[in-house]
């Protein structure tokens, strides 16, 4: 029953009237085509060809395709040394951790409570990258004999990042030391209320710091100002596998024995979107390699429920539409906490009951999740203009905070501006945010230019979450638009398909498909490689398959390639593809399909041949 009563609508407060979500029980009928985006331009991904004379010295080196060579170069690794480190990356290519700030500080204050046999309060974040950063601090620092409770804040009661109540429960745990775990780096008051409770506060976090540092007894985050470590795309829970590296490299602890943690790390870095290059994708590749054999038995159960546990290889695809989802639904709908006690378990019973109990709640998430959007477009509908709407803000009252960020992202994909979406309920003091960004936006800055209107904010340049007083919501909206209308172009309001290189049907083979895996794992930083085919035609008649997927085979010369491009069945509408010469974009990927696999290109976008 309380979840129902949290997603149960009610007046909403005057200053909001203009914008409200209509009843939950009335689903809004919205004509996507009103809000759809024009046809997206093709754009290379670089600022040119490679050198030709480049491409064949380093097919002589490697013995590998020219498809293949061409994008090395392209992505930065024309020599053969640096092809080779990028192609097999090894762990022992991470840096020092002590090459962050504050790390010297933090080890120190760390290892004086696990020698004086002090309780250290680990405080995660209610996603899955605070939850995971959490569990390996948890698991990590108790392997090094350290006295450790786990703490996540609940979203709706005591909100996001390190606050009074992280504070309240250490006192009441008998802590004297709060380690935070993907938050706290602008938890200033937090930080001073711990420490007149006799409580340090050892903060790491990679969220953008204010202008000044909390004061708390460490303070380790790579985007601090004075932090000369060059990786500043760290997930939170890749700055907590840093510090138990320093740890017990402190402690002469064997780092190998860190290693099994890097299925945690993995699944943080692609959920939290952080950029797949350097030690991200260090992290990330060896911990796909490690999750499908897992030591945790909370992630075992998690693979189990989710369908994953008979695929013998995981990618970061995966991680982010499945796995991720069931960790993160159980911080949105309010219990963080189930999160940890599942990824600590050490009983199977009692991790298969929680990872059902993952499963529950994001069933529960999709509903709220389906609801809120179809309330989201309809205001988009009646109130958007992209003419004047740059930065988009909507509110209103009934919508749960714990899915704002997702309905923001899909609304942020739908019309290709940075939104904002704020969950309003009468009477109460403040209103709580979630914002998504586009590319060429960086939201945090956004949002310190309107600090103004807020009461608290905190994030990164593509994600954020926000407090705001209600009756401030409509000058905030104006600011925000104010703000995207002086750094945003026109142009960059148009959504953009980047190519990566032009491919010939021919050169699309299960060979350079094997090649191509090795320059995964794939994600923001490192993307699919994109590829363009140019004056193909269709092979037969095009089918719909499901409900509004495209199924077709490409033809070029005497070569077949079989494509699907979901939710593109609508594009038969406006592009003749049984008579006309078409240009694709795709990705190769596998098909496994009754038993066999095959090669087949997955489409992103087709239009009549140029």
């Amino acid at each position: 029953m309380a979840r129902q009563e949290a997603c149960r609508p009610a007046p909403p407060p005057a200053s909001l009237a203009a914008h409200d979500a209509p009843p939950l029980a009335r689903r809004p009928s919205v004509n996507p085509t009103t809000l759809a985006l024009p046809p997206r331009r093709w754009v290379s991904r670089y600022d040119g060809p490679p050198d030709a004379a480049a491409v064949a010295d380093l097919v002589g080196a490697l013995s590998l395709p020219e498809p293949v060579c061409r994008l090395l170069l392209l992505r930065g690794y024309g020599e053969e040394a640096a092809a080779k480190a990028f192609l097999k990356p090894r762990l022992e290519g991470l840096g020092s951790p002590f090459g962050l700030a504050g790390m010297d500080a933090a080890v120190a204050r760390l290892g004086h409570a696990i020698e004086r046999g002090e309780t250290i309060l680990v405080h995660g974040d209610y996603d899955v990258d605070g939850i995971c950063a959490a569990t390996l601090y948890t698991r990590a620092l108790r392997e090094l004999g350290a006295r450790v409770e786990p703490f996540i804040p609940h979203r709706l009661r005591d909100g996001y990042d390190l606050s009074l109540a992280g504070v309240r429960a250490a006192a009441a745990a008998g802590a004297t030391v709060i380690l935070t775990a993907d938050c706290g780096v602008v938890a200033h008051e937090a930080v001073v209320a711990a420490a007149g409770a006799g409580i340090d506060v050892v903060v790491t976090d990679h969220h953008t710091p204010a202008p000044t540092l909390p004061p708390a007894a460490a303070v380790v985050n790579p985007n601090r100002r004075d932090c000369a470590y060059p990786e500043k795309g760290l997930a939170g829970t890749g700055v907590a596998y840093k510090v138990c590296q320093a740890l017990f490299e402190a402690r002469g602890a064997a780092q190998e024995s860190l290693w099994y943690y890097l299925d945690l790390v993995a699944i943080a870095t692609i959920a939290d979107v952080a950029p797949l290059v350097g030690e991200n994708r260090l992290f990330t590749r060896f911990g796909l390699r490690l999750l499908p054999q897992t030591r945790n038995l909370g992630l075992r159960a998690l693979l189990r429920t989710s369908g994953l546990a008979e695929r013998p290889h995981l990618g970061a695809g995966q991680v982010s539409h499945v796995l991720a989802p069931r960790v993160n639904a159980v911080g949105r709908m309010g219990e963080g906490a189930w999160g940890v006690k599942l990824l600590l378990a050490e009983d199977e019973a009692e991790a298969e009951r929680l990872a059902r109990h993952l499963e529950e709640e994001n069933r529960t998430r999709q509903a709220v999740d389906r609801e809120m959007l179809a309330q989201a477009l309809e205001l988009l509908e009646r109130e958007y203009d992209p003419k004047r709407d740059y930065g988009v803000v909507l509110a209103a009252a009934g919508w749960h905070p714990g899915v704002l960020g997702i309905v923001a992202s899909r609304v942020a994909e739908r019309i290709h501006r940075p939104t904002v979406l704020i969950a309003a309920e009468p009477g109460a003091a403040r209103a709580r945010g979630s914002a998504r960004s586009i590319p060429s936006f960086h939201l945090y800055n956004a949002l310190l230019s309107c600090a103004a209107h807020l009461e608290r904010f905190g994030g990164h340049k593509h994600a954020a979450g926000l407090e705001i007083r209600p009756e401030r919501t409509p000058a905030f909206r104006e600011a925000f638009n104010a703000a995207a209308r002086a750094v945003l172009r026109p142009e960059d309001l148009l959504p953009e398909l980047e190519v990566d290189a032009e491919l010939t049907l021919q050169e699309a083979t299960p060979e350079l498909y094997r090649f191509l895996r090795h320059f995964g794992p794939f994600g923001v930083g490192n993307p699919t490689p994109v590829f363009a085919a140019r004056g193909v035609t269709v092979a037969g008649y095009p089918r719909v398959v499901g409900q509004d997927h495209l199924k077709l085979v490409l033809a070029q010369a005497e070569l077949r390639l079989p494509a699907i491009g979901f939710r593109m069945a609508e594009r038969l509408k406006e592009v003749d593809v049984a008579r006309t010469a078409i240009d694709v974009a795709f990705h190769l990927q596998e098909d496994r399909w009754g038993g066999g696999v095959g090669l087949q290109a997955r489409l992103l976008d087709l239009r009549p041949a140029a």
